[in-house]
């Protein structure tokens, strides 16, 4: 056996594992905080646990959902910001998953980066935490890997994998879409969690810096306006699901924005028609749009545009619908409705304001 002397440590390899494990210890309460029927084990094992029936599941479908933040990272990274893009993971996976009527379950984390900081780290899961919370899903498992050589010591990577459950028969969407149904589109909370890479240019174009005030946002920073968090639409969707009866489909408008992401909803005989006059759009993408040139056309399939989550909802139901997501703090404008497919799956009226 080696004497020692020449022995090389995993810590001298640029990984250490007691700042992992310290970074565990100080999580545990973060992840506790997340128990909700069906989940209530400590993390640690080799597998999350979770119990349908205990949950309230007779007959269930599993739906799965995966996604990661994208070069949003970026600004936190270079901002120090860390505890609301942990919200921003979790928003990105249940969004996903309540869009097609199931109610999100568990979620389960990775993460990873060059240098293992664990106040870094523990802030980030801050903010997935928050998120499951406002999810209603628990924390029930992750991964931290320090990996030197593949990331620079600041930088990390986020990815995030949700499940999700709802009773056989009750998925969305719907197979009775028909024509003259309304689109009932939910405000976004800002740019949300897609188009940063074009975001981060046109800052760059700009000559800020993230700790220069943001143009579009008063007390704030372009850092912090720009890392407002996703919004997390479940309870409120989940609410009017289940009150109404009356929401047949549910887009999460992300990248590829409305032509992209409404006609995987629909039917191939039916199109989108919306009206761009009545949607509200937030201060930062008019200065996105007007900092980086970029066209309206180009706005609508990077971004949200304002509308983060669109509802196709029966006519006669649409003001019932409206209200219990108002109720449930929701900003509900109809934006839109059904039409006969034409040349393509989302029909524009009017202009956006930009």
């Amino acid at each position: 056996m080696s004497d020692g002397k020449n022995g090389l440590t995993y810590a001298q390899a640029g990984v250490d594992i007691d700042a992992g494990n310290r970074m565990v210890d100080q999580i545990k309460p973060l992840v506790r905080s997340t128990r909700r029927a069906g989940a209530d084990s400590e993390i640690g094992g080799f597998g999350g646990l979770f119990d349908l029936k205990a949950a309230g599941f007779t007959d269930p479908i599993l739906v799965a959902a995966n996604d990661g933040v994208g070069t949003k990272l970026k600004i936190a990274i270079e901002a120090g910001k860390h505890d609301t893009i942990g919200i921003d993971l979790v928003a990105m996976c249940v969004n996903d998953i309540v869009v097609q009527g199931a109610e999100p379950l568990f979620f389960l984390d990775y993460f990873a980066t060059g240098k293992l900081d664990p106040d870094q780290g523990v802030a980030i899961v801050k903010g997935i935490a928050e998120g499951c919370k406002q999810a209603g899903c628990a924390l029930i498992g992750g991964e931290t890997a320090e990996m030197p050589g593949m990331y620079q010591e600041k930088d990390y990577d986020l990815a995030g994998f949700a499940v999700g459950a709802a009773e056989r028969g009750q998925l969305l969407p719907a197979d009775d879409i028909v024509e003259g149904d309304v689109l009932l589109g939910l405000s976004s909370s800002g740019v949300h969690s897609n188009g940063y890479s074009l975001v981060r240019r046109i800052v760059a174009q700009s000559g800020l810096s993230w700790a220069e005030a943001a143009p579009f946002a008063d007390g704030l920073t372009l850092a912090e306006a720009l890392l407002e968090p996703t919004r997390i639409y479940v309870k409120s969707l989940l609410k009017a699901i289940r009150e109404t009866h009356g929401i047949k489909a549910l887009a999460h408008i992300t990248g590829g924005g409305f032509p992209d992401n409404i006609p995987r909803v629909l039917p191939e005989d039916f199109s989108a028609e919306l009206d761009l006059e009545a949607i509200d759009v937030p201060p930062v993408f008019s200065w996105l749009a007007k900092t980086g040139g970029v066209t309206p056309e180009e706005m609508m399939r990077t971004f949200n545009c304002g509308i983060g989550m669109i509802a196709v909802v029966a006519a006669g139901q649409a003001a019932q619908v409206a209200a219990v997501l108002q109720e449930a703090g929701e900003t509900v404008t109809p934006i839109g409705r059904i039409v006969p497919r034409r040349d393509a799956g989302v029909i524009y009226r009017g202009k956006l304001s930009l």
